[in-house]
């Protein structure tokens, strides 16, 4: 068994090249600005390399929340590694979790914890001990719409549930209009856009609506969206594209992608609270970690119907998932350091300037470093 896995190991590492061929490169094209406004280094420490220098052509995959903030992770790493070069394919988080439990990527990246059963498998391609999950990305999602003229709607989880599942067609629907008396709302067709591939940000969406209304939102949630009928489109470009394009379209998407949109304060307790970093944050302050995982396996259970003032439990932590055990010692370095990196006060600043996420909090940030000191290589 014990040589199985390292094959298994060595077989990932040797694939990167190949993988790397095929990924998106972030750091040349990620984003248009993939570093967004962050400052210069104002001499913070670098993360530091868990084995001197690093170097080599590494790869990563997964959600496509993190494509802005990962092309200024990558960007800031590669400025203090210059001997490394890092691709990430944003592809989508079941991508991702693909093809990281393949041996294909060196890390990944997925809006959705790993399931049992796919910790189980990880053990395949990362040894006795498995994979983790290290959330570093939170991010709201927003339902977001194109509508001339209005920039913000209230929107209860009903109302957003009864869009989504095809049962109010129009924006002028007494519904919406009840909760939105003073906007003069169009006599327009609602086209609902959802996500075609298998997506993390669809999980997390479809969780929200089956715990806050249930009674409308029947299905389970899911990566895959359940519902036939509406527009689909690959990605979280994808998707704004087609409401960009389309008036009286909606869809939902990380808060960070949406531009110019208009966008939904959703309705928590009583009271109507705005997409933003902070609101998000707020939410996950309210939820707590999935019990009976790996001590170093930080995922979260959501409390989506929380009542916490200024909460907005319509949020997504997008997790790095990374092996326990790196066989080939030049890889799991990377990973080490490259995650350190990510984790660290400038990493999460960074993202924060990219793509608008909300830092992680000083504690979170230190039962993750604990986790990442814990991954073995060789």
């Amino acid at each position: 068994m014990e040589r199985h896995v390292k094959l298994s190991r060595i077989s990932r590492a040797g694939s990167v090249a190949l993988v790397g061929a095929l990924a998106l490169t972030l750091a040349a094209c990620g984003s248009d600005n993939p570093t967004g406004d962050a400052p210069e280094n104002t001499g913070a420490p670098a993360a530091e390399s868990p084995a001197g220098d690093i170097s080599g052509t590494f790869s990563g995959a997964g959600a496509s929340s993190q494509e802005s903030a990962m092309g200024a992770w990558i960007a800031g790493f590669q400025s203090q590694n210059p001997d490394v070069s890092v691709s990430y394919d944003a592809a989508g988080s079941g991508a991702g979790r693909e093809q990281f439990l393949a041996g294909g990527v060196s890390f990944a990246g997925s809006d959705a914890a790993l399931k049992d059963e796919e910790l189980q498998s990880s053990t395949e391609v990362c040894g006795p001990d498995g994979a983790i999950d290290l959330p570093l990305y939170i991010s709201p999602i927003a339902v977001a719409f194109n509508l001339p003229g209005i920039s913000s709607l209230n929107l209860a989880p009903e109302t957003i549930a009864n869009i989504f599942a095809g049962n109010i067609t129009s924006w002028n629907d007494p519904a919406i209009a009840a909760d939105n008396p003073d906007v003069n709302l169009p006599d327009m067709a609602i086209t609902p856009v959802h996500r075609s591939d298998d997506s993390g940000t669809t999980d997390n969406f479809t969780e929200y609506l089956h715990a806050t209304a249930g009674d409308v939102w029947t299905w389970e949630p899911d990566g895959v969206f359940p519902v036939e009928g509406g527009d689909s489109a690959q990605g979280t470009s994808g998707v704004v594209g087609i409401v960009n394009d389309t008036e009286g379209a909606v869809t939902y998407a990380d808060a960070s992608r949406v531009g110019q949109l208009g966008t939904a304060a959703i309705k928590v307790g009583e009271e109507w609270v705005p997409v933003s970093p902070e609101a998000a944050a707020a939410a996950v302050d309210a939820s707590h970690e999935v019990e009976g995982r790996h001590e170093h396996d930080l995922a979260f259970e959501l409390d989506r119907t929380t009542t916490a003032a200024g909460a907005y439990p319509l949020v997504l932590i997008s997790y790095s998932l990374a092996c326990l055990n790196y066989a080939d010692e030049a890889e799991g370095n990377f990973v080490k350091a490259f995650l350190g990196y990510i984790a660290s006060s400038e990493g999460q600043q960074a993202a924060a300037s990219a793509a608008g996420s909300a830092p992680i909090s000083d504690d979170l940030r230190s039962q993750v470093e604990q986790a990442i000191d814990a991954i073995t290589v060789g």
